[in-house]
């Protein structure tokens, strides 16, 4: 088969596989007795990513260089590393709603690629010279892959936020902090739950006002803390979601503490390369500069996590606020100006 035409059909043919595992997903996680919708969703994405890998593949044979030269083949190249980091995460966490977020970000990245793209952008072409470097595998490789990486943690956090409707919830994973602060913080709710079983809670409501009225009576040398929420705003969550939340949080932090190195050294590949280039470790190219306030976005994230011991809502909110900076780094500084990394049809 000419490979212009086997390109041509797998392309489609990975659009169409990732939206029948959307569906899967989302049909799984709205009824999870159905098990066997979860192992479909993940077959799924198995053949996805060998779909896209052979389209890569080909694309390789017939133009002679690592196929990475411009936007049709990064975004195949992106959907391609998101699968792949999605069966990792899938397989560490055991969590079908891995799939539910991740399975449309792949599917929406091919549809962008397959049906937008005009077909002069789809079409293989001659390398520039800046480009005919043996960098061009190691740089723009492993930043894609890092992209790949920090949109799927990204996307954990965001589903979150989902999840938790907004609540700051206390976790018990491994997933923030080091181990004496996780310890530290294990051994506080442990207290304050056998404490709270000591309590005899009477909770009254007034007729007038609708306010609640909280009274504890507990033994003298129990401590612990009582949080009162009005009883008409306020939605507690349920064992299955906040175990979901954990889950959720601690894969979306492993994944994250994946990316990060990845970035960095991507980062540092292309400082050497542009000095090859052009001369320069670094020029403040658009470019450039959003890949600092990527990194700066991320290292907070894992500062505020490792460090500070923040977890649940605010590391969550800073890795959302990632995912725009993501996609700006890679996408959308060839939309709103020119630089130095432009290509395809944004030249």
């Amino acid at each position: 088969m000419d490979l212009v035409l086997l390109q041509s059909w797998l392309d489609n043919v990975s659009f169409l596989v990732l939206f029948v595992t959307m569906l899967l997903y989302w049909t799984s996680a709205a009824f999870p007795q159905w098990s066997a919708l979860w192992s479909l969703g993940t077959t799924g994405m198995a053949i996805a990513n060998l779909t896209t890998a052979t389209l890569l593949g080909a694309r390789w044979i017939e133009a002679g260089y690592f196929p990475l030269s411009n936007l049709y083949e990064s975004l195949f190249f992106l959907a391609w590393g998101i699968t792949a980091v999605h069966l990792f995460a899938e397989y560490s966490s055991r969590s079908r709603w891995v799939g539910t977020v991740t399975a449309p970000a792949a599917m929406g990245i091919t549809a962008f690629a397959t049906l937008t793209l005009p077909d002069t952008m789809q079409a293989s072409a001659p390398l520039v010279p800046a480009l005919k470097s043996n960098w061009l595998m190691m740089h723009v490789s492993v930043m894609m892959l890092s992209y790949a990486t920090l949109m799927v943690g990204s996307l954990m956090a965001i589903a979150f936020l989902v999840i938790t409707r907004g609540q700051d919830v206390v976790l018990r994973g491994s997933s923030f902090g080091s181990g004496s602060f996780r310890d530290k913080v294990a051994q506080m709710q442990d207290t304050a739950l056998q404490s709270t079983a000591l309590q005899k809670v009477a909770l009254q409501s007034t007729t007038s006002s609708g306010e609640a009225e909280l009274k504890i009576s507990a033994d003298s040398n129990a401590t612990g803390v009582a949080v009162l929420q009005q009883p008409d705003i306020a939605v507690d969550l349920s064992p299955q979601r906040l175990s979901l939340a954990d889950t959720l949080d601690n894969v979306s932090y492993r994944i994250i503490g994946l990316g990060f190195p990845l970035l960095t050294i991507g980062i540092i590949a292309g400082g050497v390369w542009a000095n090859e280039a052009w001369g320069s470790y670094w020029s403040w190219d658009p470019k450039e500069t959003w890949a600092l306030i990527t990194w700066l976005v991320f290292a907070a994230y894992l500062h505020s996590r490792i460090t500070r011991g923040w977890q649940g809502r605010k590391p969550a909110l800073l890795a959302a606020g990632g995912f725009v900076v993501v996609w700006i780094c890679y996408l959308g500084v060839n939309i709103l100006g020119k630089g130095l990394h432009s290509y395809g049809w944004f030249l």
